[in-house]
């Protein structure tokens, strides 16, 4: 239930105001001065504060102004136009004149109440965009100074701008993911949905609805119509996560979609124009693939306008002193724990280190010593939790 504060100088109107609203289900504390309400309300939240205006010492307008965020009713029974004007101009909710009608007085209680709360939930859904923003900026960012590191950037650079299709190659955990976001995002389109498929992850008889969508009773279990992920990518950017995992039949319908801009749901004979630009990303070798009789050679030449491949971490080893810190700054403040300090020795052995799951593996490494080590972290820790 809500908490209210009554600050008033007249015994009376206090006590009068606290029955009636705790007789409402509310809870309610009272200040008999400016000064008192002040000191009360620093040290308790208030969901609202009914104030009197003319008060000896510090006077309403002064209480109000000292207790910014919250949300006051003024009250006096001397009140002019002018002060209520200055009232509401300092950001008071509403101004009642004493003698207080009871009805008028439980109206705008819960009127204010319901403004207060809806400021509240604001506050915290912005909060929460807020930490999702820094969330998806720190996804988005490729951490390391090394040439080939370097050469990564300098190609996104050059080719974000642009609506060349771009097939993004490297190991498990290099930030293949990353560089599709950081061209989506410095492109024309970054306004527009960036919208991701794992192929790998998707079963092969549902990879052609899940990317151009069906028609109600199209299959069993189709119990609506749906869009796929080309239409819902349309305008923005499509990225094909782990494309070499596709199905021939998949693939046969994509290289279409590239071909002619256009899409045609599972069930149904009517093509669906579509303007989406195409990411793809594997960790297997195409050609091999190609070869093998897995992938389709046209599709590949198709997806593989510009070619970037990431490099794994043991080939960029002097980066790892930079990812750490980044990821020792960034899993602390997730966890609320200070940031633990690293031994030149420990990196010196992180350096070392195999990394056959690259950067991803680095990361859960740094998490566990932050959690499980010692402060500083050592080399005896890295061989321990490594």
């Amino acid at each position: 239930m809500a908490r209210i504060l009554v600050i008033d100088d007249e015994r009376a109107i206090r006590n009068t105001l606290k029955e009636i609203l705790e007789f409402e289900g509310y809870t309610v504390d009272v200040a008999a001065d400016g000064k008192a309400g002040v000191e009360a309300a620093r040290k308790q939240p208030y969901d609202l504060v009914y104030c009197d205006v003319k008060m000896p010492g510090m006077d309403g307008i002064e209480v109000l102004e000292q207790v910014p965020d919250t949300t006051f009713i003024m009250i006096s029974g001397h009140a002019t136009v002018e002060t209520a004007v200055e009232a509401l101009k300092k950001g008071a909710f509403d101004f009642l004149e004493k003698p207080i009608d009871l009805n008028r007085l439980l109206v705008t209680t819960k009127n204010a109440l319901d403004r207060s709360q809806l400021q509240t939930e604001v506050k915290t859904k912005t909060e929460e965009v807020h930490k999702l923003r820094r969330q998806l900026s720190h996804q988005n960012e490729m951490i390391g100074e090394s040439d080939a590191i370097r050469r990564v950037r300098e190609v996104i650079d050059k080719v974000a701008a642009t609506d060349a299709r771009v097939l993004i190659t490297g190991g498990n955990g290099t930030g293949k993911e990353v560089v599709a976001r950081m061209i989506h995002a410095l492109s024309q389109r970054s306004k527009q949905p960036l919208v991701e498929v794992n192929c790998a992850a998707i079963p092969s008889e549902l990879i052609e609805s899940e990317l151009f969508g069906h028609m109600k009773g199209s299959f069993t279990g189709a119990v609506k119509d749906r869009a796929g992920k080309f239409e819902q990518a349309d305008g923005g950017t499509l990225f094909l996560d782990e494309i070499g995992d596709m199905s021939l039949a998949a693939q046969t319908k994509v290289l279409r979609a590239l071909q002619e801009n256009e899409v045609t749901r599972v069930g149904s004979d009517k093509t669906i124009r579509v303007n989406v630009r195409v990411l793809a990303a594997t960790n297997k070798n195409l050609k091999d693939e190609i070869a093998k009789g897995t992938f389709r050679e046209d599709l590949f030449h198709r997806l593989n306008v510009i070619p970037i491949h990431v490099p794994d971490l043991d080939e960029r080893k002097d980066d790892i002193p930079l990812l750490v810190d980044y990821f020792n700054k960034q899993i602390s403040s997730e966890q609320g724990r200070a940031c633990k300090a690293f031994s030149e020795e420990a990196l010196l052995a992180l350096q070392q280190h195999h990394w056959q799951g690259n950067v991803r593996e680095l990361r859960n490494v740094v998490e566990r010593l932050i959690i499980l080590a010692d402060n500083p972290v050592t080399e005896q820790d890295i061989r321990a939790f490594a």
